[in-house]
This record gives structure tokens, C-alpha cells and sequence, in this order.
């Protein structure tokens, strides 16, 4: 094969046939199984005597974590800013669980703030015998010192919340005591929580989530909660959240998940749930100035109004108008997406909204305010080109807030801002954690099978050589309208672009880059576009010689790494590394498995004769085929992801190991959804990740 040229039998290749193969490993399916786990424990050794026997782990592995437990980095705020003070979670060495910690707002930015720490979670997994991973803590309201302390168990997504005083540091004695399961839990005044969890048998749904929400008071047995509103079984999840402004008001909403993007959402009143008559594929935000903050996801007119609202756009919702008569509502726009500019992430201060946009795949970031009359205008706050931008905290007693910015060569900074006035300044920044100096990232596009333009972004040496020889990583997410932006990896940067690696990210379709209709032009039997886009930009790589396919590896996560296991059953003589990692993979069964049942509305379900066809037609472990020579991919995950679940990725490792092809397998036990529960773990991920590519495309 000519170096540079694209694999004959790859271009174009058709998505596989929808014949569904006899599922011969559903006992795999068995997460803490005997058999199960031998299995997995016989794979793990394989993989560890290759990659981790491998000279050059260790010095991976230190590397990483000396990126990761750098005392340089940012600590960020966690949500819901106090007025006197800010909270940030920490992990280190020395705290390898880690801990919630406080300092005052004026010495929080100083250079070096002296913190207090507040929860030690590695002690409290002592005391316990339990490896807690830390959650955002749920506050009672706005400078209260109540609050709910989530603790998961490993990582999982199922937790135990505990009553916690912020003012005396300890938990309140006699207090709210949740046990483990996957829940929503809200304030409703000092004395009652709203809950939605596992209450017995039937009360969650298919997809592993509480439908139904009770009010429990203070004192009160558990058991004795009282109903306040049901779902249904086949809903995805009934969550709640309220919110406070500086008027005094309060809201209550309760959130029904009708599917993964649609909700029917409730004020809760003294008389009970209403429903507020906006559209399903909307978003709740927030509370202020008496205005109910909504993103809509989809075209809408509302019955009685002349104003039609596009998807994308940002609006507000006077709350008397809701409460008064939840079908004529009150509504103004706060922002109107464009062409080519869509929100990312809306927070409220305590008078303002603050929302970050995606122009064109690039950051931008407002401050928006209200006038008496209901009218909304937007302040362009002044932040650099090629860079993301996301909201740090904003809380709904104060018009601070913190903004975070970040590129592929811009370490992070951490930005103060002042709602009323518009005015950012940097409070701190991150030191450079690897040599940028012969690096440049630009931005390109590649033309997609039906004419659509993907734009790209390779972070390459200044002096690169395009003869196709270039070790190149290109990665992608493409689902549930998550955009995928620059962001600053100190572990990547060490272990792969210093070391003259390239590496490229695609905002394929499926993600929100360009808002919602870019999400939408990939659902259920149009999935293929998000495929077709992903093998486009590769395509480009190799054309413009910035690679080829035996310098060409693949990686992603969750979605992501379904988009890798199809990429590799689709065209497998494209890439010669596949990092595949905390995967769906059956595409039959993934409504049986974990929290599968939940995606329908982005997949599709089994259930529909033409929608299973192209399941099975898309499906990696449906498509793998004893006759095609694969690549030898690295198939990640944990025992402890309860989102996902570990079995797909075994039942794939499985059937590549029945057809005698190569792989390598990981499993470790924590870590839930993710690279590791700790420092120490996540960094032996990366280092696992980075030797294998190092092999592959860099021997």
C-alpha cells in the first residue's frame, strides 16, 4: 500500500448487513458473576503483561500523575457559589479520595488561598469501610449552611446522601440519611426534602431511574414519605430542582423524563403538580427576577402567541404567569441563536443570565439582563479566539461568577466576572504542562458522503512533514447533542503531542456544536451521517498526507466508543489502533443492559421492526465477522460503571477471541463511568492508553 493512500476496499464501504448473529456470551452479562469475573481477571492479565510489561509504562504512568497531582491545578468552585465563601473538591496525593475544602471569597483570590478542609473523604471511607467518590453537595438555599453530601460508592451513579452542616463541618446528628440508590434529591425548606429514588418494587423505571417523587419531613420515617407526583414506568427518570431569586420567590419544578430529550415539566404548588405548557425538548435553567430561564430545543409557537421561538433559542417565563395559568404564559426571548451560533451552558446569577455559545465551534461567552418592562439584552464579555469557554459557578445570592477557559495549547484559566457590569478578569492560570513552543492547532473541514462540512481541529508540530507518516489520534463523541470543543491535557500533551504525535478532534454530527438540528441529523436510522462524517475526516488526513492508515489510530468514550467499535467493523483497514473505552457495543441488547433503555430516543429501540434492522446493521458486536482482518484494538472499562455497564465491552472482547482475532482487554473495578475512582488509577489509564498507541503508531 502507497504511504498516504486511502485502503481500496475501505472507501465508501457500506454499513454491514442487518444479520444478527446467535448472542452467545449474555452470561458475561452477569456484572459481579464468578465466571464472569474469571474471565474478565484471565483478559486483564493478558493485557497488563503486554502493555504495562511495556519499558516505557512506568515512565508513562509517573508522568501522568505528575501532571494530575500537580499542586498548580486550578481549584475550581464547585456550583452554587456562597456569598462568603467558595468550596472547591480536591484530589491529591495525600488525599487520594478527596476532599471538600473552603476558604473566604477575598482569600480564595489570592495566590495561594489557605484552605480548610471541610470533608475528608478518604477518612470518611475509613470509618465506613467504603471508597467514597465525592459528588456536588446539594444546599438547602443560597448561603445556608444545610446541605446534602452525595457519596457514590466507586464511582457508580447510584449513591448514599447524608445531612451536612457547613457551619460546624460535621454531619447533622439525627439527620436526613439517604441509602444507596439512583435518586434526585432537592430541598423544599429546611425541614423536607423532595426525593425521587428507589422506593421498593416498582417505582423505577426500565432504564434503572426513580419515577416517583415524595415529600419526606424531618423526623419522619423513610417509609412514611408522601407521594407528590408519579411517572411512568416507561419514562427515563422523574428528577426535581428549585430555585430561588433575589425577589424572594421560590420555585419548585418536577422534570418527567418522557425519553432522553424529553420532558413534561411541573411547578409544584400547594395544590399539587401543574404543568407549564412549553415544549417537550426543553431545558430548565433557573430562576430570576421572577422569570422561569428555559433553553428550547425544538421549533415553537405557543398556543395564543404570534411569536414563533427556534430551536436553539433561550427564553424566559414570568413564574406568576405560570402559577396564575400555566397555558397563557408570559415569555421573552433572552437569546436567538443564529446560523451558525448556538448556546452551550446557561447559568442564573441573582439578576442575570449568564450563557456560553458555540460560533462556528468557537467559545463565546454573555452576560444577559432584564429591563422592568420584560425586555432581555446580551453583553459580549471579552474572551480570546480559539478557546472553550464553560461556566465554573455562578450562585443566586451574589452576581459573581467564574468562568473557565481552555484550548489544546492554552492551559486553564480561571475567570472572575461581574454579572452587573460585563468586567472578566483572570484570577488564576495554569503553567504549561508540556512544550507548546513547535505546536499549532488549525482549524479545517471535510466534506461528508451526502455533501455536509465537518469541521476539525489537528494540533500538529509547526514543522510537520505532510508524507503521510505522522502518528495521528483522531477522536469524536457524535451523540446526545454534546459538542466536543478544544480543551488542555496535560497527560496527552506529555505522553503524545511532545513526543511528535498529532492528534485531531471532529465535530461530527450528532453533537451540538450547531445546535440542535446538527444533534437531530443523526438519530436512530440517520445514525449512519454521524458515521459517514467521522470516516470523511479521516479520509481527509490521509489525502492531505498528514497520515496514513498504518500511522492512524482511533479513541473514544461511552457513545464514543460505540462510534469506534462501528468505525472499526466499517472500515477496518483504515486504522491500526482502536482505543475503545466504557463502550456500548450491543446494539440488540442495549436496552436490557445497565441504563441502556434510557437512550431509546437517540438510538432506537429493538422493538420497531425497521429500527432493530439497522441496529443490527450498525451493531460492532453484531458485525464482526470471522473472515476480516481487524485491527487489534484496546477494549476499556469497569466493573463499576452502572451507566454503560461492562458487559458490552466483554461480550465484544469475547467474540473477537471465538473468531481468533487480536485485542486487548482492561477491566478495573472502580471508577464508575470513567478513567479511574482516583489519581493514582486515572493516571495508569492514560499511561495504559498511551503506550498502546505508542506501539501501534509510533514503532
Amino acid at each position: 500500500m502507497a504511504t498516504g493512500s486511502i485502503p481500496a476496499t475501505a472507501q465508501g464501504a457500506p454499513p454491514g448487513q442487518s444479520v444478527e448473529q446467535i448472542d452467545k456470551y449474555q452470561w458475561l452479562e452477569d456484572v459481579s458473576g464468578e465466571r464472569s469475573l474469571a474471565w474478565v481477571k484471565a483478559e486483564n492479565v493478558r493485557a497488563e503483561t503486554e502493555l504495562q510489561g511495556d519499558p516505557r509504562f512506568l515512565p508513562f504512568q509517573a508522568a501522568a500523575l505528575k501532571v494530575l497531582e500537580s499542586p498548580d491545578r486550578l481549584p475550581v468552585p464547585t456550583p452554587d457559589l456562597h456569598p462568603d465563601a467558595v468550596y472547591n473538591r480536591w484530589q491529591d496525593a495525600q488525599h487520594v479520595s478527596g476532599i471538600l475544602r473552603r476558604t473566604s471569597l477575598a482569600d480564595y483570590l489570592t495566590a495561594q488561598p489557605q484552605w480548610q478542609t471541610v470533608i475528608d473523604y478518604d477518612a470518611l471511607g475509613r470509618q465506613d469501610n467504603a471508597k467514597w467518590v465525592a459528588r456536588d453537595i446539594i444546599c438547602l438555599y443560597p448561603g445556608d449552611s444545610l446541605c446534602m453530601v452525595p457519596l457514590s460508592a466507586g464511582g457508580e451513579d447510584a449513591e448514599s446522601s447524608r445531612e451536612f452542616d457547613l457551619k460546624t463541618a460535621k454531619f447533622v446528628e439525627g439527620g436526613f440519611v439517604l441509602p444507596r440508590s439512583k435518586e434526585s434529591v432537592g430541598w423544599l425548606d429546611k425541614d423536607t426534602l423532595l426525593v425521587a429514588r428507589d422506593w421498593g418494587e416498582g417505582t423505577m423505571t426500565a432504564s434503572g431511574y426513580p419515577f416517583v417523587l415524595k415529600q419526606w419531613k424531618r423526623g419522619q420515617p423513610l417509609a412514611e414519605a408522601r407521594e407528590v407526583f408519579r411517572g411512568q414506568p416507561g419514562d427515563v427518570a422523574v428528577q426535581t430542582q428549585t430555585s430561588h431569586d433575589d425577589r424572594g420567590n421560590q420555585a419548585t419544578l418536577i422534570l418527567r423524563g418522557i425519553n432522553f430529550f424529553e420532558y413534561e415539566i411541573s411547578l409544584l404548588t400547594p395544590g399539587g403538580a401543574v404543568r407549564i405548557a412549553i415544549p417537550g425538548k426543553s431545558e430548565y435553567e433557573g430562576l430570576v427576577n421572577g422569570r422561569l430561564i428555559f433553553t428550547i430545543n425544538e421549533d415553537w409557537t405557543p398556543a395564543g402567541h404570534s411569536t414563533s421561538y427556534p430551536q436553539g433559542s433561550v427564553i424566559s417565563i414570568e413564574l406568576a404567569s405560570v402559577q396564575q395559568d400555566p397555558a397563557a404564559l408570559r415569555i421573552a426571548t433572552v437569546f436567538a441563536p443564529t446560523a451558525t451560533e448556538f448556546p452551550q451552558r446557561v447559568a442564573t446569577t441573582r439578576t442575570t443570565v449568564v450563557l456560553t455559545t458555540l460560533q462556528h465551534v468557537q467559545g463565546r461567552a454573555y452576560v444577559c439582563t432584564v429591563d422592568p418592562s420584560g425586555v432581555w439584552t446580551k453583553k459580549n464579555l471579552p474572551l480570546p479566539e480559539n478557546i472553550s469557554v464553560d461556566i465554573a459557578a455562578t450562585g443566586e445570592s451574589t452576581d459573581q461568577f467564574f468562568l473557565t477557559t481552555e484550548g489544546f495549547l492554552s492551559p486553564n484559566s480561571l475567570l472572575s466576572g461581574q454579572a452587573g457590569t460585563g468586567e472578566l478578569s483572570v484570577v488564576k492560570s495554569l503553567p504549561a504542562q508540556f512544550d507548546p513552543t513547535h505546536l499549532v492547532v488549525e482549524q479545517l473541514q471535510a466534506t461528508s458522503r451526502d455533501g455536509a462540512r465537518v469541521p476539525y481541529f489537528v494540533v500538529h508540530r509547526k514543522d510537520m512533514k505532510y508524507d503521510g507518516t505522522n502518528p495521528t489520534v483522531l477522536s469524536a463523541y457524535g451523540g446526545f447533542q454534546v459538542s466536543m470543543t478544544p480543551t488542555y491535557s496535560g497527560s496527552a500533551g506529555k505522553l503524545w503531542l511532545e513526543r511528535g504525535g498529532v492528534y485531531v478532534l471532529a465535530n461530527i454530527r450528532g453533537g451540538g456544536e450547531f445546535g440542535p438540528a446538527w444533534h437531530e441529523a443523526g438519530l436512530k436510522t440517520h445514525r449512519q451521517v454521524i458515521y459517514d462524517d467521522f470516516y470523511a475526516v479521516a479520509q481527509y488526513l490521509v489525502t492531505r498526507r498528514i497520515t496514513s492508515p498504518r500511522r492512524l489510530g482511533i479513541a473514544g468514550g461511552s457513545n464514543g466508543g460505540l462510534l469506534m467499535g462501528v468505525e472499526m467493523t466499517q472500515h477496518p483497514e483504515m486504522w491500526n489502533a482502536v482505543y475503545i473505552a466504557v463502550p456500548l457495543l450491543d446494539m440488540l441488547r442495549f436496552e436490557q443492559i445497565a441504563a441502556g433503555a434510557s437512550w431509546v430516543g437517540e438510538y432506537g429501540t429493538v422493538s420497531k421492526p425497521d429500527e432493530r434492522a439497522f441496529l443490527a446493521s450498525i451493531s460492532p458486536y453484531n458485525q464482526l465477522r470471522p473472515t476480516v482482518k481487524y485491527p487489534e484494538p484496546l477494549i476499556f472499562t469497569t466493573t463499576k460503571d452502572d451507566r454503560v455497564g461492562p458487559v458490552q465491552a466483554r461480550k465484544f472482547a469475547a467474540r473477537m477471541k471465538e473468531f481468533g482475532k487480536p485485542f486487548y482487554y482492561l477491566e478495573i473495578v472502580e471508577g464508575g463511568h470513567g478513567p479511574g475512582a482516583d489519581l493514582k488509577e486515572t493516571a495508569r489509564t492514560a499511561a495504559v492508553e498511551f503506550v498502546y498507541f505508542t506501539r501501534k503508531l509510533m514503532d
